[in-house]
């Protein structure tokens, strides 16, 4: 049972425990904090009294959040970052973009196209901290997770900004060894007689693709959807691409993810004149983001990187 040491939460433990969390260990905390291991020790033993639960499990080498942690780590975040913007409303913030960003991708295209933009915007902004967490679907828009989450498609939820970053379109391709043995689908019907390489992502519906004549797009055509097949499945895109361009046969995928293979020859483009749904690039972020410096400078930053980078740049 935990001795009462004041009452409840207080003002300084928030941004202490927000840091703790962050850390691998306590003395990495220690080290970030510029504090001895003991003194960290102690402080979050005090907090925990105060609260009266433990926020840290300490049985693992590895330090880790109990759910009351998890709980504590999601509102202190949430307060920390309300209290930057309420400076930012105020004007008692610097002009400088500064403080923590955490920052939500998918999997390949945050690996492959968010990460290098990430390393050269906090190189331009030091006083920047950023945390990218990479996932195979993006979070729901309403929960308070990031400060900015890119995605493809824009969310439906009015409750959140969601800017436009670049145009993105899907397209399927394979192999020309693969088409040589198999030959080149002419109508969508075509592919269900093909080895299609199937994707597990985010909420649509696994293993149909959608194909709209090109020329009808936008004129009332209605989307043919063809129920797929094939041998290979996995939820990482990139491993997708490289299985198609092993010859295992046809994927869909994001163009600024193929572009490169196509413009090279290593892939073609199957039924090019069959359009299938949008995926443009967007940045989504809460309302009250709006005034961070931070988050617009990234945003900012992230529209320009992508309209002079383009597709398979």
């Amino acid at each position: 049972m935990f001795n009462t040491m004041g009452h409840g939460i207080q003002p300084a433990d928030l941004g202490f425990f927000s840091t703790l969390a962050g850390a691998a260990s306590l003395s990495a905390a220690a080290r970030e904090l510029g504090v001895t291991l003991p003194a960290v020790s102690k402080r979050l033993a005090q907090m925990e009294a105060r609260l009266g639960v433990l926020l840290v499990n300490r049985s693992t080498r590895r330090m880790g959040l109990t759910p009351e942690g998890e709980l504590t780590l999601e509102h202190a975040r949430r307060i920390l970052a309300d209290i930057d913007g309420l400076g930012e409303l105020l004007g008692l913030s610097k002009a400088t973009p500064q403080g923590l960003l955490r920052v939500n991708a998918t999997l390949g295209f945050g690996r492959s196209h968010v990460a290098p933009l990430v390393s050269r915007f906090v190189r331009r902004n030091p006083q920047v901290q950023v945390q990218l967490q990479l996932s195979v679907s993006p979070p729901a828009p309403t929960e308070d997770l990031y400060d900015v989450c890119v995605r493809f498609g824009a969310p439906p939820d009015s409750r959140v900004v969601a800017r436009n970053l670049g145009a993105n379109r899907r397209l399927l391709c394979a192999a020309p060894a693969y088409l040589a043995r198999h030959g080149m689908p002419r109508v969508p019907h075509d592919l269900t007689a093909h080895n299609c390489i199937g994707i597990r992502q985010g909420e649509e519906a696994y293993g149909v693709w959608r194909l709209t004549p090109a020329k009808g797009k936008g004129r009332g055509a209605r989307p043919e959807a063809v129920k797929t097949r094939g041998s290979l499945t996995t939820n990482d895109g990139e491993i997708a691409v490289k299985w198609a361009l092993d010859g295992h046969g046809i994927v869909m995928r994001a163009e600024w993810d193929v572009q490169h293979h196509l413009r090279s020859g290593r892939l073609v483009q199957v039924l090019p004149q069959y359009a299938t749904p949008d995926a443009d690039i967007y940045a989504v972020y809460p309302q009250r983001h709006q005034t961070s410096a931070r988050v617009r400078s990234f945003v900012d930053f992230l529209a320009q990187a992508f309209t002079q980078q383009g597709p398979g740049a």
